[in-house]
């Protein structure tokens, strides 16, 4: 069997943590390999990318890969560049949405896998699935030993009402939605009205939201606007500031995000103000 070696620009919740993983550096004394995978997820980390594929090449060839580059994701492996518990059932969206890379990268048909254990679904769209694949990734949750997450999101346009009966008895840590741009507003509503009326509650915190804000033309009173919207429509928001090709956002941004990040403070200042 190959020794693989995949290295990373930076580490995040999803970086794998086993001994051949590694972060940040360049090789050691005693790193040894038959290949080096530099995996990268964001496109400013892309320079430093080339830099440690430059030595890394000293211990072994070396290939450059992952969303950044914009290489056609295919089948998922667990553990390997995503760690344990981690899974992707699916890639491709068939929505075009402006701040999105992810249908020119993946494509806008849906590509759906084997399905692979694990209890956090980081599917680009995986409403967008066939029912069949949905109710399998559902099956599958259902046999994992932690509660499931949504981090990928769920598409409130696409939720029918046999997905929120399933969801509820699958009793998730959390499912993240999303609120992008103004046509998503009635759609958010509508599926926090159908989740509540099953079950879910605001208490938990296990409906969330990413909020889209800082694009240009965006100011802090909208973006305000539609975290409160999110919240009365009965998800705990979560801002997410665009940032530019060189992976920054303006301070104003980077406040906003941060005042918006933390689901106790949110729900307290949506309830005080």
């Amino acid at each position: 069997m190959k020794r693989i070696i995949r290295v990373f620009p930076r580490r995040t919740k999803a970086t794998p943590t086993d001994e051949l993983a590694i972060v940040g550096r360049g090789p050691e004394l005693f790193d040894e390999a038959d290949e080096v995978h530099v995996s990268v997820t964001f496109e400013w980390d892309l320079p430093y990318a080339e830099d440690l594929a430059d030595e890394w090449s000293h211990v072994a060839p070396v290939t450059i890969g992952g969303p950044a580059t914009g290489m056609r994701g295919e089948a998922f492996e667990a553990g390997k560049y995503l760690r344990e518990g981690y899974v992707i059932t699916s890639r491709g969206c068939p929505n075009r949405c402006w701040f999105s890379s992810v249908w020119e990268r993946e494509g806008n048909i849906v590509r759906e896998f084997p399905i692979q254990n694990g209890w956090n679904v980081l599917d680009d769209n995986l409403l967008a699935c066939s029912d069949d694949h949905v109710n399998a990734v559902f099956a599958m949750l259902a046999k994992q030993s932690k509660s499931p997450e949504f981090t990928g999101g769920l598409e409130a346009k696409r939720l029918k009402r046999w997905h929120v009966e399933a969801l509820r008895l699958l009793k998730p840590k959390q499912l993240f939605f999303a609120y992008d741009t103004p046509d998503d507003l009635g759609p958010l509503q509508e599926a926090g009205k159908i989740m509540l009326d099953a079950g879910f509650t605001t208490a938990s915190h296990s409906l969330r939201c990413y909020v889209l804000c800082g694009w240009k033309g965006d100011t802090v009173t909208a973006a305000t606007k539609r975290i409160r919207e999110t919240a009365d429509a009965g998800f705990t928001p979560m801002a997410m500031a665009l940032r530019d090709e060189k992976g920054q956002r303006t301070r104003l941004w980077m406040d906003f995000q941060r005042l918006w990040a933390r689901p106790a403070i949110m729900h307290a200042k949506c309830t005080r103000d």
